[in-house]
C-alpha cells in the first residue's frame, strides 16, 4: 500500500483542452517524491470521461455466456477485425447508480433481464491519462433465445449478440479474438467461479 494520498500532490493549475463526446484538461502539478522532497511541475493532459459499467451476462443452467459485438474506433488502425467481442456496458449518467445502468444496458445492448447482478471489482483501465473507473460484474441470465441484433438506433448502435459456451469463450480469449480488457478480466473470474454459480442456482426456473 503505498505511503501516499491525494494530499501528497498539489494541483497548480486545470485548463481545458476540448471539450466535445469526451473531454480533455490539462494539468500541471507537482507530487511528493519516495525519497523525500516534492518534485518538478509536471504537465500532463488527463482523458476526462464518465464511469463504465461492463457486465458478463452468464446462463450457469446451460453453462454459456452471452456476448455482444460492434465496431469500435479506437481498434481500427490497430486490428484487421475492429468488430470486438465485448460486454454488455454503458457509461454512468449522474443521476444512476451502476446497477441501474447494468439492468438497462442489459435490455438496449442484448435484450437481456438480469436475475442477478455480482460485483467482480472496480478497476481503472488506463490510469496514466485517464480519470475513467469501470464498474465490472457477472450477471446471471436465461440464455435461451438471447441473440439476434441489438442497440439504439439514434445512438448508432449496431449490436450482434450471441451466446457462447463458457470453454469456447474462454478459448476465444486465449486465442485473442476477445482482446479487451473488462471481457478478460470477467472471464478469467468466471472461470474460478463458475462451479460455485452453478451450484448456487439450482434446478433451472
Amino acid at each position: 500500500m503505498s505511503i501516499f494520498s491525494r494530499n501528497d500532490v498539489e494541483i497548480i493549475r486545470r485548463e481545458p483542452g476540448f471539450k466535445g463526446f469526451y473531454r480533455l484538461d490539462v494539468l500541471t502539478l507537482r507530487h511528493r517524491l519516495f525519497n523525500g522532497g516534492w518534485g518538478p511541475e509536471l504537465r500532463r493532459e488527463l482523458f476526462v470521461r464518465a464511469d463504465a459499467v461492463c457486465v458478463l451476462p452468464y446462463d450457469p443452467w446451460e453453462d454459456q455466456v452471452v456476448l455482444i459485438e460492434q465496431i469500435r474506433i479506437g481498434a481500427l488502425e490497430k486490428s484487421d477485425r475492429p468488430w470486438l467481442l465485448e460486454l454488455v456496458a454503458g457509461l454512468i449518467d449522474k443521476d444512476e447508480s451502476p446497477e441501474e445502468v447494468a439492468h438497462r444496458e442489459a435490455q438496449e445492448e442484448a435484450g437481456l433481464t438480469l436475475r442477478e447482478l455480482l460485483p467482480i471489482t472496480r478497476y481503472f483501465p488506463s490510469p496514466g491519462g485517464s480519470d475513467e473507473q469501470v464498474h465490472l460484474y457477472c450477471a446471471l441470465v436465461d440464455s435461451r433465445g438471447a441473440g439476434g441484433i441489438h442497440g439504439l438506433l439514434e445512438e448508432g448502435e449496431d449490436i450482434r449478440v450471441s451466446c457462447w459456451s463458457r470453454h469456447d469463450a474462454i478459448d476465444a480469449m486465449q486465442q485473442g479474438l476477445i482482446d479487451n480488457a473488462a471481457s478478460i478480466i470477467a472471464l478469467q473470474w468466471l472461470t474460478m467461479n463458475a462451479e460455485r454459480l452453478q451450484a448456487q442456482a439450482g434446478a433451472q426456473p
